[in-house]
């Protein structure tokens, strides 16, 4: 019991110690303010994310079970290739072996296909064994440039399910068949090399010569073929690369076993992703404002405490480094229409090693806006308090969701956001809360005598 009192008196202890923080207390008084403050209960759950919008340049593939949670993550793939701009197959007629003789009305042949994944980390014990397999996606179901789409989008529906895998590859995440010196080398690079059926190649050589406009307009697809050079009709390699990189469309589908019984954990909430858990907070606008109608708020200090994992594993998950507050209803829409913090009804910050917490200094802004919302809301249609709220449940609600940070800095140093995303990383944190142990609100209050 001791432990557990101690866990859930971190918060103040935070609040009232910390230099941080220190300018919340009490602004000295002068002869026209007056200053006080309060401390309100704030309900938290953990929520699931479905609807991640899927706007990153890491992609993942394979399986790892999070030893804090014991909860699995699936990842597959999928990305469509490109051709570099220009570039061109040699004349057909030297790619037959009795050339300059040869029939060019008969098809070509490839030597070697190969597909090519190159990464540059991964999660998990790096020597266990892997199952890749390999499907072409369908013609008739295309992955279309402008639509949008989430990490629960399922991804094999776009596959040509007529088809059983085309290739198939056992791997580990470290190439033991290249030697350690290579490995830590500067020129090498972490790949995945699956040889594909050759037909795929002769295919793609025989659409370029029947309709080369097809590849006007890449470097983890390579084809590889045999043609002769006109100097000394000598044989001569050929290599061809398609690229699936981030300007053309490859999208990652994650899934994640047993995070419904986390959601349903009432002790504590959780942060996870890539696109898992997030934790749903109410604040309790109404309280802060009863019997402080004529106060303004000058300061509204929300901080959350981690819990450290028990989890004694190498292999644990990273935490989560920085977090979005949102409004619930505004999730989609603000990773959607690409927004960033504006500090009035979106917030950022960045996990506290020291304090081992995720802290938002200032949420005066917000409080007074839901407020007011709520109030010119109810004079506009009419209708009750109640039955304002009843038609707008998550008016005071938000929603803090792992992100990934771009930030920018001026002539003067000052730094803003320039792009917040979905947190793509693998990471997982527990947090002080849930609906059957409340966290604290800390309210500074400021009226003219």
């Amino acid at each position: 019991m001791r432990h557990y009192l101690a866990i859930l008196l971190l918060p103040i202890i935070f609040i009232s110690c910390t230099e941080s923080t220190s300018s919340i207390g009490i602004f000295p008084e002068t002869d026209d303010i007056a200053n006080s403050n309060a401390i309100y209960d704030v309900v938290t759950q953990s929520v699931l994310l479905d609807s991640v919008v899927y706007k990153n340049s890491n992609n993942y593939i394979g399986s790892i079970k999070d030893p804090e949670t014991n909860t699995e993550i699936k990842a597959n793939f999928a990305a469509q290739f490109h051709t570099f701009e220009g570039y061109r197959f040699p004349d057909k007629a030297l790619l037959f072996p009795d050339y300059p003789n040869g029939n060019l009305e008969d098809s070509v042949e490839c030597d070697s296909i190969d597909l090519q994944l190159f990464y540059n980390g991964y999660v998990g014990d790096p020597n266990n064994p892997m199952k890749l397999e390999v499907y072409p996606l369908s013609f008739e179901r295309i992955i279309e440039e402008d639509s949008t789409y989430y990490v629960n989008t399922d991804l094999e529906y776009f596959v040509d399910d007529s088809t059983k895998p085309i290739a198939t590859k056992v791997f580990t995440a470290i190439n033991y068949s290249v030697s350690k010196e290579v490995r830590e080398g500067d020129k090498y690079t972490n790949n995945i090399r699956i040889a594909l059926p050759k037909k795929y190649g002769k295919e793609l050589l025989n659409t370029y010569y029947d309709h080369p406009e097809f590849y006007k307009n890449s470097y983890t697809l390579n084809l590889y073929f045999t043609y002769y050079e006109k100097r000394d009709s000598a044989r001569v390699g050929g290599l061809y690369r398609f690229a699936a990189t981030p300007e053309v469309i490859q999208s990652t589908n994650f899934s994640n076993g047993n995070l419904q019984q986390l959601v349903e954990d009432k002790s504590c909430t959780y942060l996870k992703s890539p696109a898992g858990i997030g934790t749903e907070v109410t604040i309790p606008v109404n309280e802060i404002y009863r019997n402080h109608l004529n106060d303004s708020i000058s300061r509204a200090q929300l901080t959350l405490t981690r819990y450290n994992s028990n989890a004694n594993n190498e292999y644990k998950l990273g935490i989560p480094k920085y977090i979005l507050m949102v409004r619930k209803d505004n999730v989609v829409s603000f990773f959607k229409n690409n927004k960033v913090p504006n500090d009035q009804t979106s917030f950022c910050t960045e996990f506290n090693e020291t304090y081992n917490t995720y802290s938002f200094e200032n949420l005066g802004r917000f409080i007074t806006y839901c407020h007011y919302e709520k109030l010119n809301g109810m004079k506009k249609s009419g209708l009750s308090e109640a039955q304002w709220e009843a038609a707008h449940p998550n008016w005071n609600k938000v929603v803090l969701i792992p992100v990934s940070v771009k930030q920018t800095t001026d002539a003067n140093g000052n730094s803003s956001y320039a792009a917040i995303a979905h947190d793509m990383s693998m990471s997982s944190t527990r947090l002080v809360g849930g609906t059957n142990n409340p966290i604290k609100i800390q309210i500074l209050y400021s009226r003219f005598k």
